[in-house]
């Protein structure tokens, strides 16, 4: 496992997930391992644990006699001084006294009497909470090529290449050469991650005789989630000797807080033993890596790896190559915003053409979307299929209508405006998608289920990887002291990638969900302009007045949906030239204006069959032959009554409505008594002729299913409801009925006839 962090969601591995200190490190548990806390430092230094003010030493590590010439005992309690001398610690003294940020002001270099002679140690404090203050003491008795103030100009002829880069490939390969240069490490690699965090080496600079790892991936299960974010507080991490043996903290447990101590920003930090078994089986014996952080997150590192033996780079040129990985960081998003800058720009320069389409209502809005510029241009792929105000239109290459409905109803299920996967044949396994046609796609949810997807088609890659990165446990034991490590092999072994489409960027994303925004206001724009004309024609086609009959009373009533939503509901009532009344009430299948439409048409001939004479039941078997001839596909229920005035007599026939009141001498309101037949539509039907009689001070009450229809009870609760209304209907209008039975829990039409004959 390499010593970097997962912190794709944003957080590190809960503390409550990592397994006790001290607890024998394998693969089973490298993802918990408190690496923050391991107890122990790398030996090129001595790291010493005072609490400020009184600088009292309470934790030290166990190499301090080695490096130092001092025991445990001889120091543990006491001052500073009795480590490294009063001098020395007096200007460790006024330097955490007088400077609140230490990171800049490291290294103090020191001279130290060790058994009598002066060597030489960088001294690196990092303040804790609680007023502890860690002080490292790194041997630094090597060649100093500069010291740490100097970092810039070391740097500065690197930087200056940096900036002059034109492509990313170049930036990367600069950065490479460059740390390479300042550190001496045998291999320098730029290793990027993916949004899995999968690793791939995008730039190397190496000695001749060394095998390229250029172009190889790595997959994130080599990178425990705790290390990334690790990785995002502290840049840098040096492991001089892969072969150490740890200096372990004496005492183990901070002695005031009674907790393992955080090492977080140690330079010295003992590293994970997993770690330390993956640089061995890559045959490297030293190794550092310098985060590159996009917007504080880690976006990659500069990974540096020795094979010849230890490496100890001076602290000034991990400086200067730490100072390096942030300017590449800067440049990196420099060069991202501009990439993402240009993107955006092309999008919204599409995006208005688009929306200038969407605003000529005299085309469909399907249309608009995939005509010039097209929903491609916006968001490149192979295919892209719309479903918009009832319209279902493709353009380019996608998968049969089936399959385009099996994806439209997964990203319903997704409960969200947006979905989008490059894996389809992973989120709809029981599909058989031909990866050809469709590998990947991105969905925008629309309004009473219509929707536009994108689909690509599956793009074969082969991605080359350092080692099996699917076998974990290639390694066999070979005795007790072998253990089982992440990969024994890293040789070149290459995967090729099926039934994956190219992955949808954010900026594509970004895209859509702009596009979305558009065309649910364009939607909303269209439906309110078309229920208006809807509405316009339905009640233009209602009778304007209703006939004033003698000794009766004809009421009625037309309510349009909560929302303004426009049906087919329709009644008439007029009297033929024989005198005799016709009473009647429909209703279309549908919404809006296609519905109105229909409506408009079968009201026109109906009440033409009507008034010349027709019964009912004749008149509706000649409307439903127009139909199922001149209207195939067209679904109505009528009831169709015609009244002799003067002797309350009445014919009806009924097609598929709901069953008219008549309130005549029984207590209760009761269904009249019309044999009821199949809708309007159905071919080869013949309607059932039916009579009764409408007796002094009682009447008949036909209504269409919006006034007892609820969704969250039945339609025979509903009409048991109107029943016990209409006990206290008396001779009141149509529209205190619709007050009476009004409700919010209904999205359909109430249209209400009522006919009253008076005692």
């Amino acid at each position: 496992m390499t010593d970097r962090d997962d912190q794709r969601s944003g957080n590190s591995t809960p503390e409550h997930d990592l397994v006790p200190v001290g607890t024998p490190i394998d693969l089973d548990n490298c993802a918990r391992e408190p690496i923050n806390i391991p107890g122990s430092i790398q030996p090129r230094g001595v790291l010493v644990v005072v609490r400020e003010p009184d600088f009292e030493v309470r934790q030290l590590s166990a190499n301090v006699e080695e490096l130092l010439g001092k025991s445990v005992d001889e120091v543990l309690g006491r001052h500073l001084s009795a480590v490294i001398g009063v001098e020395q610690a007096a200007k460790l003294v006024q330097a955490a006294s007088t400077f609140g940020s230490l990171s800049t002001r490291n290294p103090h270099e020191c001279l130290i009497d060790v058994a009598g002679e002066l060597k030489m140690f960088d001294a690196i404090l990092h303040r804790e909470p609680g007023g502890v203050l860690l002080i490292e003491l790194e041997i630094a008795d090597g060649e100093r090529p500069f010291s740490y103030p100097n970092t810039y100009q070391a740097v500065r002829s690197s930087i200056e290449e940096l900036n002059a880069t034109a492509t990313l490939s170049e930036l990367y390969d600069t950065a490479a050469r460059a740390v390479r240069d300042l550190t001496g490490f045998d291999r320098v690699m730029v290793y990027r991650y993916d949004q899995e965090y999968n690793g791939e080496v995008v730039a190397e600079a190496k000695r001749e005789d060394l095998n390229s790892f250029l172009g190889l991936h790595y997959p994130s299960t080599d990178i425990p989630a705790q290390a990334r974010a690790l990785y995002e507080k502290n840049w840098i991490r040096l492991i001089s000797d892969v072969d150490y043996t740890p200096a372990p903290l004496v005492p183990a447990i901070d002695p005031d807080s009674g907790a393992p101590l955080d090492l977080t920003y140690a330079t010295l930090r003992s590293v994970s033993p997993i770690h330390v078994e993956y640089l061995q089986n890559m045959g490297v014996h030293a190794s550092m890596s310098i985060s590159l952080l996009r917007h504080g997150r880690l976006w990659g590192l500069i990974a540096c790896h020795h094979y010849s033996g230890p490496h100890l780079p001076p602290f000034g040129s991990r400086a200067a190559a730490e100072f390096l990985g942030s300017t590449l960081s800067l440049r990196l998003v420099d060069r991202f915003e501009d990439d993402r800058l240009h993107k955006r720009l092309h999008a919204q320069a599409v995006l208005g053409k688009l929306t200038v389409a969407t605003l000529n209502d005299a085309i469909p809005l399907s249309a608009a979307l995939l005509g010039d510029p097209n929903l491609l241009d916006l968001v490149p792929a192979d295919g892209v299929a719309v479903q918009l105000q009832g319209e279902h239109r493709v353009h380019g290459s996608v998968p049969p209508p089936a399959v385009v409905a099996a994806v439209a109803a997964w990203a319903r299920r997704a409960d969200d405006e947006i979905a989008g996967t490059d894996r389809l044949s992973t989120e709809l396994p029981a599909l058989d998608i031909d990866p050809q046609l469709a590998a990947g796609a991105l969905a925008l949810n629309l309004p009473e289920g219509q929707y536009a997807i994108w689909f690509r088609s599956e793009v074969l890659r082969s991605v080359d990887w350092g080692g099996d990165p699917h076998n974990k446990a290639i390694a066999v034991g070979e005795g007790d002291h072998v253990r089982l490590s992440p990969r024994k092999s890293f040789e070149r072994w290459r995967e090729t990638v099926h039934q994956r489409s190219e992955p949808w960027s954010p900026s594509e994303v970004e895209s859509a969900e702009l596009l979305r925004g558009h065309l649910v206001e364009s939607l909303y724009r269209r439906t309110r302009e078309t229920l208006r004309m809807a509405d316009t024609l339905q009640r233009s086609l209602l009778p304007s007045s209703i006939p004033t009959l003698e000794n009766w009373q004809l009421s009625a009533h037309y309510e349009p949906a909560v929302g303004g939503r426009v049906g087919g509901d329709w009644y008439d009532a007029f009297t033929i030239p024989d005198g005799r009344l016709v009473v009647l009430l429909g209703d279309v299948a549908g919404h809006g204006l296609t519905a109105a439409g229909t409506m408009a048409q079968l009201r026109n001939v109906l009440r033409a069959h009507l008034f010349t004479g027709a019964a009912p039941a004749e008149a509706l078997n000649r409307l439903n032959d127009f139909c199922t001839h001149m209207m195939p596909r067209t679904f109505a229920t009528v009831i169709v009554a015609r009244v002799d005035l003067r002797t309350g007599h009445a014919e009806a026939a009924s097609a598929g409505h709901l069953m008219p009141f008549i309130t005549n001498a029984a207590p209760t309101a009761n269904p009249a008594p019309i044999v009821l037949s199949p809708p309007i539509g159905v071919r080869g039907m013949t309607y059932a002729p039916s009579t009764f009689t409408v007796d002094p001070g009682h009447g008949l009450i036909m209504y269409s299913d919006g006034l007892v229809e609820r969704r969250d009870s039945t339609i025979d609760d509903g009409l048991d409801r109107l029943a016990e209304t209409l006990l206290g209907f008396g001779d009141s209008p149509a529209s205190w009925l619709s007050t009476a039975m009004a409700s919010s829990d209904t999205d359909d039409d109430v249209t209400i006839l009522t006919l009253r004959r008076e005692d």
